[in-house]
């Protein structure tokens, strides 16, 4: 599947590293060179410097052969904008819209291209299920042909993986962590790293339930 993300927040940043698990092909699109240098290392994703409610900037993206457009930037209106844009000028078959305030939640429906509408304080998980409802390989979480599904969990101060390195956490079999956000972008999965609370952390799994991955770490 072929996403472009707009925008390179904390968000943006979220759903980009779920959606580039598997053989999906992301773009992130953003103005600021520091987040996109931020990501340059981290993410196996393309990245595409500009404002994303200009079209030749969602062109460049490949907003033409994009299967989903996921906009997530701190504007309502840039927000609504790139949605119109996508649907409308670009036919995008599936179109996710971030609202950031509530009072316009009403604007964010079809007459602006959006497909599904996610409140800023929704989690990233079920921001993720909105967009991978789109597609006919994806079955709840499950990103990709491989079928994996991603599961996320909270470390919380009274987690027993709490100050314990990630690798004396004991997983289900067939589970690998795909990433450990902290203070809002993600951070390099060493065999050193120590788990703290308020770490969130996203477990790829092609067998282990939810309950069992919660059960891993708290």
């Amino acid at each position: 599947m072929k996403v472009i993300v707009a925008g390179a927040g904390r968000l943006g940043r979220q759903v980009a590293q779920v959606m580039a698990v598997g053989d999906n092909q992301v773009t992130v699109i953003d103005q600021d060179d520091d987040r996109l240098a931020a990501l340059r290392d981290r993410l196996h994703v393309r990245l595409e410097n500009g404002d994303a409610c200009e079209p030749s900037v969602l062109e460049r993206a490949g907003a033409y052969t994009a299967d989903l457009v996921v906009a997530t930037t701190g504007e309502d209106e840039d927000n609504l904008v790139i949605s119109l844009l996508a649907k409308r000028q670009f036919a995008v078959d599936r179109v996710i819209a971030r609202v950031n305030d509530t009072e316009n939640h009403w604007l964010f429906d079809r007459t602006w291209g959006v497909d599904a509408a996610v409140p800023a304080a929704m989690p990233l998980i079920s921001l993720i299920e909105e967009a991978a409802g789109a597609a006919d390989t994806v079955a709840l979480l499950r990103l990709g042909k491989a079928g994996v599904n991603v599961i996320e969990t909270t470390i919380t101060a009274h987690s027993r993986a709490v100050g314990r390195p990630l690798t004396e956490v004991t997983l289900p079999q067939g589970t690998m962590v795909a990433a450990v956000v902290r203070d809002g972008g993600p951070v390099t999965l060493t065999p050193g790293l120590v788990l703290e609370p308020a770490d969130e952390i996203l477990v790829v799994s092609h067998e282990a339930t939810e309950s069992e991955v919660h059960a891993a770490f708290q």
